[in-house]
């Protein structure tokens, strides 16, 4: 029905005709408030800043008009709450899982935000999606990796990327292609720090190590953020391993790299578990001591080739930020892109008809910006479909080498 506005103007039987319409549009317009829970401040602010870029370009395109092939893109606002907007809450956790779980709780009684997404550390989704279940609010976990977060009964958690075990065995399947091409590749070298992220990757590294035929030399684990790892390393030179498997965040990952330099210790290979291997502060600070270091993540630039759409929303994000999207903040873009269309279609902010949407989300991958084949969550909230790859660092940038259907250089091995 289109509202005739001069009869606005008018007393009587015309204005109570109107007014009922015009309510419920102002009701329905209303704004969806989301939370965003990253480390704002400390060791890891930098990774809150760009995430912050990533939620901010993400909410622009839905709260836009666009002509990209990505839910929510075309017409602005929520079209399943009347247009209403997006807005943002963001909160700091300073990487501590306890102040993660009072943000949470705050964001929720406070903010009165209808679902949270976050949060880098997967030490602190544990606490966080812990408070979302107790009140019925969904939890996104748009970049934490650790497989034991979906395996634990919880509801109202869910997770559209890889997890460490689905990276970790497309690093075996690149492994023992090499092996069928005549590569060496024989003894493995685990270094990892140790929360949940650290030794989560361990384990999945291990068992597959034993399944498919490789031997451990090392197993190291160390204290997050510590402030020397010259032991450490002092055990990887004597190991000497075919290949360095670190998962290690950014500081950690730098102390690492340059500990190697002062000792003497050059790896035969790097074979990283992202986190701090995909960020551009470790490159900055020691990326031309490890030339064709490789990492797995979840995207690649390199698909604008086939999908301009990616392409062009980098560029979004290149103008908030200053980088390009990163194994990160493609997948913090993506996590909030996906909540927002759950919420869509519950049209409604209540969590338990929100989660149920999400349960039902089937969202094709050449809807995404990611190489995945689709978004489709089986019944513990993880995304099967989210297809992992494997990157190298060449000439200053990441290609990727891994698998066949999405590479587009051979890899170079051993790294130069």
């Amino acid at each position: 029905m289109k509202i005739d506005r001069r009869n606005l103007l008018l007393g009587g039987a015309a204005t109570a005709a109107v007014l009922p319409f015009a309510t419920a549009a102002r009701a329905q317009a209303k704004e969806v408030v989301i939370g965003v829970i990253y480390p704002l401040s400390g060791a890891s602010a930098q990774i809150g800043v760009d995430a912050q870029k990533a939620f901010q370009t993400a909410a622009e395109l839905i709260n836009g008009n666009y002509d990209y092939d990505l839910p929510l893109a075309r017409g602005e606002g929520l079209p399943g709450l009347g247009g209403a907007k997006i807005r943002l809450v963001f909160a700091d956790h300073q990487a501590d899982p306890q102040k993660g779980r009072a943000e949470a709780e705050r964001l929720i009684t406070q903010e009165k935000v209808c679902a949270i997404v976050g949060t880098y550390q997967s030490a602190v989704a544990v606490t966080v999606s812990q408070i979302c279940e107790r009140y019925q609010v969904p939890f996104l976990s748009a970049d934490n990796s650790s497989p034991s977060l979906h395996r634990r009964g919880l509801k109202y958690y869910f997770r559209a990327a890889p997890h460490d075990e689905m990276f970790s065995q497309a690093m075996f399947d690149f492994f023992d292609a090499l092996k069928k091409k005549g590569q060496k590749i024989e003894t493995l070298a685990l270094f990892h720090e140790d929360t949940i992220f650290g030794t989560d990757s361990s384990n999945a590294q291990l068992k597959l190590a034993q399944d498919r035929g490789y031997k451990v030399v090392a197993d190291i684990k160390y204290r997050a953020n510590s402030p020397s790892l010259t032991a450490e390393v002092q055990q990887l030179k004597a190991a000497d391993a075919d290949v360095l498997m670190p998962s290690s965040y950014t500081t950690d990952g730098i102390l690492l790299i340059r500990t190697m330099g002062e000792l003497g210790y050059k790896a035969k290979n790097i074979v990283a578990q992202d986190a701090g291997f995909s960020e551009k502060a470790l490159y900055d600070a020691v990326g031309d001591k490890i030339p064709g270091v490789i990492s797995r993540g979840s995207f690649s630039l390199d698909l604008a080739q086939k999908r301009p759409m990616v392409g062009k929303i980098n560029e979004m994000y290149k103008e908030k930020s200053g980088k390009d999207f990163n194994d990160y903040s493609s997948r913090q873009f993506m996590g909030l892109i996906v909540m927002a269309d759950a919420i869509n279609r519950a049209k409604s902010t209540d969590g338990e008809k929100i989660r149920e949407a999400l349960v039902a989300t089937d969202m094709p991958g050449e809807q995404t910006i990611m190489p995945w084949s689709r978004v489709k969550f089986d019944e513990q909230g993880q995304n099967t479909f989210a297809d992992p790859v494997l990157l190298q660092y060449v000439g200053g940038k990441f290609v990727t080498i891994f698998p066949e259907q999405a590479k587009v250089a051979e890899a170079i091995w051993p790294m130069p």
